[in-house]
């Protein structure tokens, strides 16, 4: 028995790069001390034209972690825009819930509501990246016997 099973491949990339392309586009102005500091100061205008909150004035540490987050997703994003596989998709799917997590944790201790935006993405790209792969195990929980009636797959030469 599987514990993993590969989703389909052609819809399953399509989705692989366009969350690097959200990824890529989001996070490449966190990467940079200069960029971040316009992204910061548009956020922050963003947030409280629209009622939400501002954020925290920046300082030194908050820079270097936006710049590390940033620096990361992006060769991530690029990773995934140049070579998008199944994997790719199952570990950023992963990544996805983790960041989700912290983003709830931080929307609970009162950052500014802006961060719900950013949050329902995370949550919807890492349900569409996780979901495939655990369709694909629920199958294989069926049976090696199952076939495409039963909801099992096709045979076995396809796992």
């Amino acid at each position: 028995m599987n514990l993993l099973h590969t989703p389909e491949q052609p819809a399953y990339l399509r989705v692989v790069h366009a969350s690097a392309w959200y990824d890529l586009v989001v996070t490449a102005g966190f990467a940079t001390p200069w960029t971040y500091a316009l992204v910061h100061d548009a956020l922050s205008s963003c947030g409280n034209a629209l009622g939400l909150g501002a954020l925290p004035e920046l300082d030194p540490w908050q820079v270097l972690f936006a710049n590390l987050m940033g620096s990361v997703v992006v060769v991530w994003a690029v990773l995934r825009i140049v070579r998008p596989l199944p994997e790719h998709g199952l570990l950023d799917g992963i990544a996805r819930t983790l960041f989700a997590t912290w983003q709830a944790y931080a929307l609970a201790h009162g950052v500014s509501r802006l961060l719900w935006a950013f949050f329902a993405l995370e949550v919807a790209f890492g349900v569409l990246q996780l979901v495939p792969w655990m369709r694909g195990r629920n199958a294989d929980l069926v049976g090696d016997d199952a076939g495409p009636a039963d909801g099992g797959p096709l045979s076995t030469a396809s796992r």
